[in-house]
């Protein structure tokens, strides 16, 4: 009668199921511990290219300055630009729609800046306008919705590009349904500026946004919001990019886009999203929940029924049929409804 099988098989066997039923959705989880913390969740830290925005830019301004024509500040940055593997500098490259190969040497990236290069023998910086104040250049700042790259020609300014990206269909859903799991904070941190991600906040509702983040500034931010949360509570951080990395590996759950994301995002991330919708963020959230339920109904189920029977038993009324059914019978219910967290 007080054999614990039902508790010892069901409960694994229900993490187990919730696992193959994310697979089953394109979730990849890699441990039940994870699913377990995900049922926690009070607030989801989201980034904004590739996470939120489906990542993929195109050129949709040109602008030149100080002598220069639109064609030489679209050739001059994709070339400076051609080695990067980042979305912003392939929009450039694919805008400009021409061999880059040769023309451009000593390429070299600051993270979250932009690219320095050699062109043609001209001395190049294409990045935002934190790489043109560092460097001391005097430039025209674009007004805009759009991510802006600035060229500079040997420490001349010679015009901007304007980079679009589309926010992806099931964005502003998924943020709805997290919050109708019960997710009380949504927040998207960014490198972009204030404008551009204020824009996408608010069209998907997010709570809060932060803008001009440089990687190192995320994991600043990061550990903020990990100290303002609740006790008990778990945060978990979606991204994709080589610069999630950190963020997610410090996160109490990191989520990796994993169509789009890096192979460092991929690693450090405790789930991957194999389908890069954000909607299935707040799927994962909700099986989790649950699997949750489904462990405490068998927990509480099997100790309600031992208890009554050995009860009785200890009253002399119960049968050895009673304690079958105490423990092969309360077993086999409570797998059959492991089960169901397969289900989704």
């Amino acid at each position: 009668m007080s054999c614990p099988c039902a508790l010892v098989i069901s409960v694994p066997l229900s993490f187990f199921g919730g696992i193959g039923g994310a697979g089953k959705m394109g979730i990849l989880v890699k441990g039940g511990n994870y699913l377990e913390a995900l049922a926690k969740t009070e607030t989801v830290v989201f980034d904004k290219t590739g996470t939120l925005t489906e990542g993929r830019f195109e050129v949709a301004e040109l602008n030149a300055e100080n002598g220069f024509d639109k064609e030489s500040v679209l050739f001059y940055a994709a070339c400076a630009e051609s080695l990067s593997t980042h979305p912003i500098a392939l929009s450039i490259v694919n805008g400009y729609g021409r061999e880059t190969d040769g023309h451009a040497q000593n390429i070299s990236e600051t993270a979250g800046k932009g690219v320095s290069a050699t062109v043609d023998g001209h001395a190049v910086l294409a990045g935002n306008a934190l790489l043109m104040r560092e460097l001391g250049i005097e430039f025209k700042e674009t007004v805009t919705s759009g991510t802006t790259v600035y060229v500079a020609v040997d420490g001349k300014f010679a015009g901007s590009i304007v980079i679009k990206d589309k926010i992806k269909r099931d964005s502003a859903q998924a943020i709805a349904r997290l919050k109708n799991t019960g997710v009380k904070n949504t927040v998207m941190l960014s490198g972009d500026n204030e404008a551009i991600a204020r824009e996408v906040a608010e069209k998907t509702g997010l709570d809060a946004v932060y803008a001009r983040l440089l990687p190192a500034d995320k994991v600043e931010r990061l550990e903020e919001l990990l100290r303002k949360k609740t006790s008990g509570k778990t945060l978990v951080y979606v991204g994709d990019g080589l610069n999630d990395a950190p963020v997610l590996a410090r996160a109490d759950v990191g989520i990796a886009m994993g169509g789009v994301g890096s192979d460092s995002a991929i690693e450090a991330a405790d789930v991957v999203i194999m389908t890069d919708e954000p909607m299935r963020v707040a799927d994962a959230v909700w099986l989790s929940k649950k699997v949750r339920r489904i462990v405490y109904e068998n927990i509480w189920f099997a100790i309600a029924v031992k208890v009554a029977v050995l009860l009785l038993s200890a009253l002399g009324l119960a049968t050895m049929w009673w304690a079958v059914f105490a423990d092969v019978g309360v077993a086999f219910i409570a797998i059959l409804n492991a089960l169901r967290a397969l289900s989704t």
